[in-house]
């Protein structure tokens, strides 16, 4: 059995943290997996600035409300799922992901938790498992698939290297420097002829 995992925000959805910087001003939140290798460090930092500034899960979820899948997203996952299984392995949380996930027409997500306390701050966060992307891909191996996985960020480099094919997206020049062995694609067209030759 063939399956497909991909990453999330910066594939089919725009990074819901930037979103939420450029809308608040804050630019220290533009700071992504992309930026930084080690995602506690960046989430960490990013709860130390709600909680300095005062916003709440409430004033994130507003602004993912607004968003949307990126162009062509959509259509990119019907045409994956009308041959083959898809799995969405993302660092983001339940908290944040269930507007997307209806706009992308509900394919399962594995993500993490935010803890929140009654004044709706986030104070910590809860992964569902250290390197889950990474584990992840092993178990569904295990389990007898050929993963083919895609990503985008620092924190997709482990899945993608732990399944049996892949491809960056879209991936950032400082990563194509450090992993110029693995393919990027810049179109949806180009990592669905990447799929669909894997899945030969």
């Amino acid at each position: 059995m063939n399956l497909v995992c991909l990453d999330l925000e910066g594939v089919l959805v725009p990074e819901i943290w930037i979103n939420f910087a450029e809308k608040t001003g804050l630019d220290e939140l533009k700071k992504t997996t992309r930026d930084e290798p080690d995602y506690n460090v960046l989430m960490k930092g990013r709860i130390d600035i709600l909680a300095r500034e005062g916003f709440t899960l409430k004033d994130i979820q507003n602004v993912i409300d607004t968003m949307d899948p990126l162009e062509g997203a959509l259509e990119f996952l019907d045409e994956v799922r009308s041959f083959t299984q898809i799995i969405i392995l993302s660092d983001t949380f339940e908290e944040f992901a269930a507007p997307l996930m209806k706009k992308l027409k509900y394919p399962t997500l594995f993500c993490n938790s935010l803890i929140v306390d009654g004044k709706g701050m986030i104070r910590d966060f809860k992964l569902r498992k250290e390197n889950g992307k990474k584990f992840s891909v092993e178990g569904f191996k295990h389990a007898g698939c050929r993963v083919f996985a895609a990503g985008d960020s620092y924190n997709d480099l482990a899945m993608i290297q732990s399944a049996d094919g892949g491809a960056l997206f879209r991936a950032p020049d400082r990563i194509l420097d450090d992993f110029p062995h693995l393919k990027n694609h810049k179109t949806y067209e180009g990592l669905m002829s990447s799929i669909r030759e894997f899945h030969k």
